[in-house]
């Protein structure tokens, strides 16, 4: 209170002065005027001493066994019938207010099952596939049951397990295993999305894939809810900052995969919150971040970048993949020549796969109907001349 006021007499007394006082001492900011305003009229300038509730370490042992859950805690306090149980915004105000001041919470993980804790996701991939052998005895795998959660442009298309199709479903299925943070990256349209797609279906547990949706540069606060909602946590959700986060903490102990798309528009503040999240001991969810330039991104936040297991690079087909690689893709392009491979590739596709099944929605739309479809030439520069556009 001196300090409070000799700024209010010095007229340097801020607002930002009196919340780092409310926050110290665990009481809101009308509080500290009102003390305020008392030393001024009485010289008292100690702060009057609150006597109220005080957490003692029987309930803070019993608070970390219930994960942090303090609503959890109220009701176990009252069954065992106390004397005087506080209500659950005392008991939140209170707990926040020792934990500022450097109290510990330890919170029990769910006891171990016996034996192994998961199966391991890469003996259970169970692939249904054929190979195919390309140019310079290259080997690719196509897979040959059709996915719904696989986007494609056109009836017909397959998965082409290309040699970056096989090493991302690698990489998810470690993180999976492991739980933890790796970064999907490559310039748009290589083929990302698919590819992550494939991988998260193919996984033993399916139904515990998680994907958040974010906007573009989002707050924290936004980014928050946004989980809460990925992980269904619905209403469960406290209005509270750090009660909300101990909920997500406790949400991602169960061994999940968080799949979060376009990280690249996650500004600093965000990426710093999820590293927050992962930081914590108990975190068992695996965190996938991906979209082109994500990687350029979570460099910014080292903190984070230096959590990243692994770093997958989905690069553009080469020259010399694209031929096979399409005929895998679709069976219109079985009879296009090498050549004609080759043209389209140099003029049009740069090995982009997203071009290469635009370019093949176009074919499929112009051959609907024939009998026997035969791509050629003209029909190629057609196609390339609708994904150019004006000139």
């Amino acid at each position: 209170m001196r300090r409070l006021l000799e700024r209010q007499q010095a007229g340097e007394l801020a607002t930002r002065h009196v919340r780092a006082v409310a926050e110290t001492v665990g009481v809101s900011e009308r509080t500290v005027w009102r003390w305020l305003e008392q030393a001024k009229a009485t010289g008292q300038v100690e702060a009057p001493v609150r006597q109220g509730y005080a957490v003692s370490d029987e309930v803070w042992a019993l608070l970390g066994e219930v994960g942090g859950n303090v609503a959890e805690l109220r009701r176990r306090l009252a069954a065992a019938g106390g004397a005087s149980v506080p209500s659950v915004s005392t008991l939140h105000r209170v707990i926040r207010r020792d934990r500022r001041a450097g109290r510990a919470l330890l919170t029990v993980r769910e006891p171990e099952v016996a034996g192994p804790s998961r199966p391991d996701p890469l003996s259970e991939l169970g692939l249904n596939v054929v190979a195919e052998k390309g140019v310079s005895g290259q080997v690719f795998l196509r897979e040959q049951k059709h996915l719904a959660q696989v986007p494609v442009l056109v009836p017909g298309a397959q998965v082409v397990h290309t040699p970056a199709v096989r090493s991302v479903l690698r990489t998810v299925a470690h993180a999976a295993a492991v739980g933890a943070v790796v970064c999907l990256y490559g310039d748009a349209g290589q083929g990302k999305t698919v590819a992550l797609q494939y991988a998260l279906s193919q996984l033993p547990h399916p139904a515990r894939v998680r994907r958040v949706h974010v906007g573009v540069h989002p707050t924290v606060p936004e980014l928050r809810r946004v989980l809460a909602d990925a992980l269904e946590l619905g209403r469960r959700m406290p209005r509270g900052a750090g009660e909300a986060d101990l909920t997500l903490v406790n949400a991602l102990r169960q061994p999940r995969v968080l799949v979060l798309d376009e990280a690249q528009r996650l500004p600093g503040p965000a990426l710093e919150f999820l590293r927050g999240l992962w930081d914590h001991p108990d975190t068992d969810t695996a965190l996938v971040l991906a979209g082109a330039g994500s990687e350029r991104a979570l460099r910014r936040v080292p903190a984070l970048a230096s959590r990243v297991l692994t770093w997958e690079l989905v690069p553009r087909l080469s020259q010399r993949e694209v031929a096979t690689v399409m005929a895998a893709f679709h069976s219109l392009w079985e009879d296009v020549t090498a050549d004609d491979v080759a043209w389209v590739d140099e003029h049009v596709g740069h090995g982009n796969f997203r071009t290469w099944a635009k370019l093949t929605s176009h074919l499929t739309a112009e051959t609907y109907g024939k009998s026997r479809a035969v791509v050629d030439r003209r029909m190629l520069e057609r196609a390339c001349a609708r994904l150019m556009g004006p000139l």
